[in-house]
């Protein structure tokens, strides 16, 4: 009697052991397409930069520096070897793409050009795809990285060599509060 009563102990414990790891194995994989998800916005988006490019540049009087910048990041971004470089790179990018939509403010025939509108309203839906990526992203980071902490599922992390995911950060820049000054022309007075 007493070695069934340690078998079934034993049947419990492997069974449990490969329970932990396959979740342990599940929400990494989550993590893994979550950041895949990103990518794939990311690439969305350098597909689509050399077409608003080109746009801009037939109105010929725009900042060709911002222009050659828009350029530069996107390659960067395309060539990232980490989630980190690919983030901030794409950071960088999307602060550029908001300065060429502003300046282009200022070109009523480029505002409304059919094309330019077009392409506006892809890259500021692919930018609100690439925010929701990133928050689903972080989502099952946090989820992930809990597995990984917890008891006790950490002790199977721990022996089969389980790594923490980073999250996504803000980078501090854009976590300033933004200035906002009226002047003196009469408004606060």
């Amino acid at each position: 009697m007493n070695i069934l009563i340690i078998i079934a102990i034993l049947v419990v414990l492997v069974l449990f052991v490969i329970a932990a790891y396959n979740g342990l194995v599940r929400s990494r994989m989550q993590t893994q397409e979550a950041w895949s998800q990103i990518d794939v916005q990311l690439k969305r988006r350098n597909d689509l930069l050399p077409n608003l490019i080109e746009t801009v540049k037939g109105y010929g009087k725009y900042e060709q520096a911002t222009l050659e910048k828009v350029t530069q990041l996107r390659s960067q971004v395309a060539n990232a070897a980490s989630p980190a470089q690919a983030m901030k790179a794409s950071d960088d990018l999307s602060r550029q793409i908001s300065g060429i939509f502003a300046v282009a403010e200022s070109y009523p025939d480029l505002k409304a050009n059919t094309n330019y509108l077009q392409l506006q309203e892809e890259l500021t839906n692919t930018e609100n795809k690439i925010s929701y990526s990133r928050q689903l992203y972080n989502s099952v980071t946090g989820n992930y990285n809990v597995k990984l902490q917890a008891f006790p599922s950490n002790i199977i992390a721990g022996l089969f060599g389980f790594k923490a995911a980073d999250f996504l950060s803000t980078p501090e820049e854009e976590k300033a509060v933004p200035k906002v000054d009226f002047g003196s022309n009469g408004l606060g007075d």
